[in-house]
């Protein structure tokens, strides 16, 4: 029986690690730190086990681990982010320049926002939850979901050269802001 809640753990691992990272390094702003926090949180998984795979979709429980892992490292202690003006350059398999510097200065606004709107940004747009699922995975209300979307989007609207992008691609979609689940940081 145990060998068999090993073998499902390993294969959720597997099969979900890249989409996980993502979300946390989308909710860190960090490569590194996102793979220690979706560790913390898998491990915190494995613990229970037998509880996640009860749960109606064992990826929302563990993306609630995540969430509550990251915020729970802003409750230890304050940890310093060095915030850079530019994201690193990544290579692009085509010519997508207008795409990538999007992406870049969404990245970088995104990661000036407070953590509870990166979150509901992070959830509600990127991951494309609804605004109720949004709050089940923060353990909050829909109407701090849709207060912290609307003061986060009113923040990155703000950004120079990002708010005519967004304003482009909500125009485009009611659902999600420029980049969302569309080849961001995966």
């Amino acid at each position: 029986m145990q060998t068999e809640l090993e073998d499902r753990f390993q294969e959720f691992v597997q099969a979900r690690w890249p989409h996980l990272v993502r979300t946390a390094f989308l909710l860190t702003g960090d490569r590194h730190l996102a793979e220690d926090l979706t560790q913390t949180a898998l491990a915190k998984a494995y613990r229970s086990w037998r509880r996640v795979l009860r749960a109606d979709s064992p990826e929302a429980y563990v993306r609630r681990i995540l969430v509550s892992c990251n915020s729970d490292r802003f409750r230890r202690r304050r940890v310093p982010e060095a915030l850079t003006a530019s994201v690193p350059e990544r290579a692009c398999q085509e010519d997508e320049g207008e795409r990538a510097d999007t992406r870049r200065a969404l990245l970088a606004a995104l990661a000036a926002l407070p953590a509870r709107q990166r979150a509901v940004i992070v959830l509600r747009y990127w991951e494309d939850l609804s605004e109720s699922e949004t709050a089940g995975t923060l353990g909050c209300s829909v109407g701090t979901v849709k207060s912290q979307a609307a003061k986060g989007l009113a923040k990155l609207r703000a950004t120079p050269g990002l708010g005519e992008a967004l304003d482009r691609a909500t125009a485009r979609t009611t659902t999600a802001p420029v980049g969302a689940g569309h080849g961001g940081e995966r």
